[in-house]
């Protein structure tokens, strides 16, 4: 049963305030440059009455030139494009993205890492190599690496290739990933020989379960970035990046009857269950156009769902297919992560696409209550070259230390930094490795952030030219809720 307009607005009014509905809202507003209700304490005050102090220290300068983390802090590199090699000897492909860690066998820790590759392979130095049985389209340069680390080795080898655009995905409560094209490009254009945009699964465990690379057509063709699973409901929300019109947030309901586990996916018919897009109400039933409209955190709003006419976009972009008024849109709808007994969303940046500008905007749905409450606001940083400000959040993860832990795309500086239920934030990392130069200095985005299953390692991918990081350190609890992992 969808929660109408009218309902919300009902139940708004009653308790007073559309915040309530949602029962404690945490606020997550990061300083400085945050838009927030409210102020947050500076990192490290503590006093009569205070809240403890957060984080580990201030992040000490490498030697080494790659990562700045707070003193007692160290990390590996695990894999590195160009140097590092698969266990069929080629190099490790490039543009790190999105990962997700999984038990792995004897004590070792699996990653699925995604390589965001666009257009032809051609145009790759280190693209994913095409092994064979694991390609999709040959033509295409992406695809996903699964990694084993274990006590004293790493090995390295395809999980997928032929595919494009690699960005985000998502783990499933079963134990698979699930990798997301960032694209549109269909048969014919970019040098491609099979339509691209689709969502594949990747078993990191079982090397034959990836033979003959399937697309899940049932969660449509569109510039996918990332996706997660409500283990309660079967449910799949899934991230669309794009601009012109901005991308939607969608939700996939299964089919009756179907169950989920490994590699059922694949096997259902193109058109299986139903592909919605959401549209947002505030508390007096108004309907909210985009999502940078909202200007405060805890802000709430009431969600439905709408139908997807054409899944598969045979000839009209998925999010084009709505009228002004039928849908509600965001400026790239990056990463998401399941915990807390619903999806953490990602809204990166707005800029002219988008009615509001801000930095970034990280968002709770809340499948119980079909609610949207906005956890992270991020105020517009006027110069991202100095440190200490945050923007462009990307991929997330819900940290078994308490809140999440965001990786940084931005302008200037880039960060691995954590954000607290109570309006604090703290740094992690800091990229030094200038992919720029010494006149004009550039810095890789974060991405692929996730913990160990074990809670003892933060793995973490600096894009460009492709790094790896195992990141370990006196880890301790900085507040807030438990998240819980999928």
């Amino acid at each position: 049963m969808t929660l109408s307009r009218r309902d919300f607005a009902k139940r708004s009014a009653f308790t007073g305030a559309g915040v309530v509905l949602a029962g404690s809202v945490g606020v997550l507003a990061t300083a400085p440059g945050a838009l927030a209700t409210g102020t947050a304490a500076p990192a490290g005050a503590a006093g009569a009455g205070e809240p403890p102090r957060i984080g580990y220290g201030p992040l000490v300068k490498d030697p080494k030139g790659l990562l700045a983390l707070p003193a007692g802090f160290s990390y590996r590199v695990i894999t590195r494009t160009g140097v590092t090699k698969l266990e069929s000897g080629q190099l490790t492909p490039s543009n790190h993205d999105g990962t997700a860690a999984f038990e792995g066998p004897r004590g070792a820790t699996l990653l699925v890492n995604n390589h965001e590759l666009g257009g032809a392979r051609a145009k790759w130095p280190h693209p994913v190599p095409p092994v064979d049985g694991l390609v999709y389209d040959p033509a295409a340069a992406g695809g996903c690496t699964v990694v084993e680390v274990g006590r004293d080795h790493v090995a390295e080898w395809v999980g997928i290739a032929g595919t494009s655009t690699n960005c985000a995905g998502g783990a499933t409560p079963w134990g698979t990933w699930l990798t997301c094209e960032e694209t549109e490009d269909k048969a014919g254009k970019n040098g491609m020989t099979k339509d691209h945009g689709y969502v594949f699964e990747v078993d990191p465990r079982d090397r034959r379960a990836n033979r003959d690379p399937r697309p899940v057509k049932a969660l449509g063709r569109y510039a996918h970035e990332a996706v997660v699973v409500d283990p309660g409901r079967g449910h799949l929300y899934l991230t669309e990046d794009a601009s012109g019109p901005n991308g939607l947030l969608y939700r996939w309901t299964p089919p009756s009857g179907f169950e989920h586990g490994r590699g059922r996916l694949r096997t259902l018919a193109d058109e299986a269950g139903s592909l919605q897009a959401f549209k947002c109400f505030d508390s007096g039933g108004r309907f909210v156009d985009d999502l940078s409209r909202a200007r405060k955190t805890g802000t709430v709003y009431g969600v439905d769902w709408v139908n997807v006419p054409d899944r598969d976009a045979r000839s009209v972009s998925v999010r084009k297919q709505f009228k002004s008024g039928e849908v509600t849109r965001a400026r790239k709808l990056e990463g998401m992560w399941w915990g807390d007994g619903g999806a953490y969303v990602v809204a990166s940046f707005a800029r002219d696409e988008s009615p509001v500008p801000h930095d970034g905007q990280v968002w709770f749905y809340d499948p119980k209550r079909r609610t949207l409450t906005l956890k992270v606001i991020l105020g517009v940083n006027k110069r991202p070259e100095r440190d200490g400000a945050y923007d462009g959040p990307d991929n997330i993860t819900v940290s078994p230390y308490g809140g999440l832990i965001v990786a940084e795309d931005g302008e200037g500086v880039q960060h691995l930094f954590g954000a607290l239920d109570d309006g604090r934030t703290y740094p992690i990392a800091r990229s030094e490795l200038n992919i720029g130069s010494a006149d004009k200095p550039e810095y890789s985005e974060f991405t692929g952030v996730t913990f160990s299953p074990d809670g003892t390692t933060l793995f973490a991918n600096s894009q460009e030219p492709g790094i790896m990081f195992a990141i370990t350190g006196p880890w301790r609890r900085q507040g807030g809720r438990r998240g819980n992992h999928v």
